[in-house]
């Protein structure tokens, strides 16, 4: 019976501190009504709020899960549909439904997003940050010049242009929030010397701007469903960055 009991204290010891309950939501962006999905945590707010934005396959379940485990470090995550209900299963569809997607739309569905997470009760005003991957992390970017109040926002090896932010002075200066970028120095759509001209440019400024590159991962390394690029020592090194990064500037 004692080994009984030390099992079930252990397990319980194991168990994540907040236990994410998985809600559908909707809510207005312009003159649409869009969908997501909220992970909140168990016990008394208010919690900190997080935008989950997907990679170009959509809000598919290796998304949800990021999502789950960000609502277990005790913040209330908003996982967000860009592409209103599509999930791609091909290299194809992904391609295609990222570049079916309206930029004033997507930047809408941000700022909806936002104004959302503020209005919930349980979620702090001036405690939300923003994560993607992929296509979501070119977005998570985004959101850090276009939302003054973001109070933390993290790039993992997101898609945009790097180089033409890096000169344009005028875009940097809106950068309010501090950054965390996660890239890999293999990845060929995002050469990392335009990265760290970028991270340069921003930092003298004035910005907080944080950037690790992997010297031997590519694109999507954090993703196992990326088989052949999959990189578990950097994705478990980025993982404990994010959840050191989220809770310096939205848990302080």
């Amino acid at each position: 019976m004692r080994h009984v009991c030390l099992i079930a204290i252990l397990i319980g010891l194991a168990q994540p501190l907040f236990a994410a309950t998985p809600k559908d939501v909707s809510y207005k962006s312009g003159n649409e009504t869009v969908h997501g999905i909220i992970y909140a945590p168990e016990g008394k707010g208010p919690f900190p709020g997080i935008i989950v934005i997907h990679e170009w396959w959509g809000l598919n379940d290796w998304v949800k899960e990021q999502a789950s485990k960000l609502a277990d470090q005790g913040y209330v995550a908003l996982a967000i549909d860009l592409y209103r209900g599509k999930v791609a299963t091909t290299p194809n569809e992904a391609h295609e439904f990222m570049g079916g997607v309206p930029q004033d739309r997507a930047a809408r569905d941000l700022q909806a997003a936002f104004a959302y997470l503020q209005s919930q009760p349980s979620v702090k005003k001036d405690r939300i940050g923003a994560i993607g991957w992929c296509m979501g992390g070119g977005y998570a970017l985004h959101m850090a010049l276009d939302q003054p109040k973001l109070a933390a926002d993290i790039i993992n090896y997101g898609v945009a242009d790097y180089a033409s932010l890096a000169k344009d002075e005028s875009a940097l200066k809106k950068i309010n929030a501090p950054i965390l970028g996660l890239f890999g120095q293999q990845d060929r759509g995002i050469p990392a010397d335009e990265v760290k001209n970028f991270a340069a440019q921003s930092e003298k400024l004035g910005k907080k701007v944080d950037i690790t590159i992997y010297p031997d991962a590519g694109h999507a390394f954090e993703n196992p469903n990326n088989k052949d690029g999959y990189r578990p020592k950097d994705a478990a090194d980025a993982w404990k960055k994010i959840v050191s990064f989220f809770a310096a500037n939205l848990k302080q």
